[in-house]
């Protein structure tokens, strides 16, 4: 329906009724678009140079080295704003008295196993070459008059690309490859909030209209040229309307190193999540100053148990051993915990990329019937099986809530009836992590890296699983299929099947005690409850009590 105040003016309203809060996501995410699925290893954790920090390949280098001698994986290693030089912002050159061979250094990084992602925008300085053309050439936003419109607001004297020109697109774009050529792997696309109104567009757009839509044009024409090169892009975008979703990823901005900005920061990606953008990050450690070490240990727990997983700050590095030793443990233990969950994780991403629904969802999308959940902006749930409950004090104290059902922390296999309030003090190397009842959750068998066969080695732990049948599918890489696993619970017997090739895996009967035999395989008490493991040949595995 539409409604005019004016001649001239007409607001238009679409209604979307679920009944639910997942469907009603679903049916906007098909309206507006779904999100891409990012690649395996963009869930990894991401290092930064941080913003204005001094340095050069010999810094990246040994930063790299001191994280592998630490026993630290990092993934992805992301170039900030200094890799070009300054005022010349962005003219997509590597400065060359810091980064003499940016080529030979990529390849370097590269044949350590990471990904690369370098900082970029959409203004262009006067200072840089790209000015000049981008002038001749119509390829910038104009005033009325026809002058290019200019301010000295983030460079001096910088214009901004049109987008909506066509030929400004491949002009952005193949500077883009010729860095795609180097070595680089994604793009982080700050900016595109800073759009003026009193412009004259190529195609002769609404200046106004255009201020939301700017972001939406100018990550859309780096995700494209991403596309052209891999089935499997990713981005690092900051500014975002609606529809952005379909270019994951976002993140939340320059946040402040205080448990206040960490609470914010969840609160609105859970906002976001809620208005159909599927993946989201955040500085770990906050952006603007340097955060106090517990801050820093905290928010890695929360950093490492979202979608994406960024190191970033300002004028400091988010390297561990810049705040304690405790933080290097920290880092390590939920870095790879987070690698083990990737074939549960990546299965919410598929969720993410086909039914538009978040991978941090508010615990109202979970729990809708739940009216404790509708305000709940403190702890989240993790695709549909994982609660979180960030810890924002420095004593470690955290307040959430469990709704409904027997559920299992996942750390310590305790067990607590819902609903209830809980008040607890954790440690760094813990927060509250809580398995949902009639769960089947799949881990994977590496630590090190998010992206490796999922299905080979998984172990399928079973929380409070009710009689009856339950499947979970184990995705690829790519995301173009799967392995079914099934299992049962009949009175006191549980089986497990494996539909697919996988011979290599186990059945982790969280919580179980008792005497039990097997069948189709091996089975061990440990401290977490009976381990199974299939049998050489075989698909299927029965462990009766």
């Amino acid at each position: 329906m539409s409604s005019s105040a004016s001649p001239t003016q007409t607001l238009e309203y679409f209604v979307i009724y679920g009944p639910t809060p997942k469907e009603i996501l679903e049916k906007y995410t098909a309206l507006t678009g779904r999100p891409a699925l990012p690649p395996a290893w963009s869930f990894g954790l991401w290092l930064s140079t941080s913003f204005t920090t001094n340095y050069d390949e010999a810094t990246v280098t040994g930063i790299i080295e001191d994280m592998a001698a630490r026993q630290l994986p990092v993934h992805v290693f992301h170039f900030d704003c200094f890799w070009m030089r300054e005022f010349n912002w962005c003219d997509f050159q590597w400065d060359s008295r810091t980064f003499p061979d940016p080529a030979g250094m990529l390849a370097r990084l590269k044949a350590r196993g990471l990904r690369l992602c370098v900082w970029i925008n959409p203004y262009i300085a006067q200072r840089s070459p790209l000015f000049a053309e981008g002038k001749a050439n119509g390829y910038l936003l104009t005033r009325p008059n026809g002058d290019v419109w200019q301010i000295d607001e983030w460079q001096p004297g910088m214009g901004i690309v049109d987008f909506t020109n066509p030929a400004a697109r491949q002009w952005f774009s193949a500077h883009l490859n010729t860095l795609l050529d180097m070595g680089v792997d994604a793009f982080k696309t700050d900016f595109g909030e800073r759009i003026p109104t009193d412009v004259t567009y190529h195609n002769g757009a609404d200046p106004v209209k255009m201020h939301n839509y700017y972001a939406f044009l100018y990550n859309q024409t780096v995700f494209e040229t991403l596309r052209a090169r891999t089935p499997y892009p990713v981005v690092f975008a900051r500014s975002a309307t609606a529809g952005s979703q379909q270019f994951p990823v976002h993140w939340g901005g320059d946040c402040e190193s205080t448990f206040e900005s960490m609470a914010e920061s969840l609160r609105g990606g859970l906002s976001l999540g809620l208005s159909g953008f599927g993946f989201w990050s955040h500085d770990i450690g906050g952006f603007e100053g340097r955060p106090p070490a517990e801050i820093y240990k905290r928010w890695v727990a929360f950093g490492l148990l979202s979608s994406h997983s960024r190191l970033h700050g300002s004028g400091s590095y988010r390297v561990p051993w810049l705040y304690d030793e405790e933080a290097v443990d920290v880092l390590r233990f939920f870095t790879q915990l987070k690698c083990r969950l990737m074939p549960t994780l990546y299965a919410h991403a598929l969720e993410a990329h086909t039914r538009g629904l978040p991978m941090m969802r508010a615990m109202l999308l979970e729990f809708p019937d739940d009216p404790v959940c509708q305000t709940l902006d403190r702890q989240y749930m993790l695709g549909d099986s994982l609660l979180v409950a960030p810890v924002f004090s420095f004593e470690g104290e955290v307040q959430y809530y469990l709704p409904k059902g027997f559920w299992t922390n996942y750390f310590t296999g305790k067990q607590l009836k819902g609903p209830i309030w809980v008040r607890e003090t954790h440690g760094f190397q813990s927060l509250p992590l809580w398995v949902r009842p009639n769960t089947l959750l799949a881990l994977g068998a590496h630590d090190d890296r998010p992206d490796y066969d999922f299905a080979a080695g998984v172990t399928l732990e079973v929380y409070e699983l009710g009689y009856g049948e339950k499947t979970v599918d184990i995705p690829t890489q790519t995301g173009e299929g799967t392995v079914r696993f099934v299992v049962s619970h009949h009175s006191n017997q549980f089986s497990a099947r494996c539909e697919g090739e996988v011979t290599d895996w186990k059945l982790l009967l969280v919580g179980i005690s008792g005497d039990f035999s097997v069948e189709g395989g091996t089975a061990e008490r440990i401290p977490r409850g009976v381990l199974a493991t299939v049998g050489e040949g075989n698909r299927s595995v029965m462990v009766t009590f």
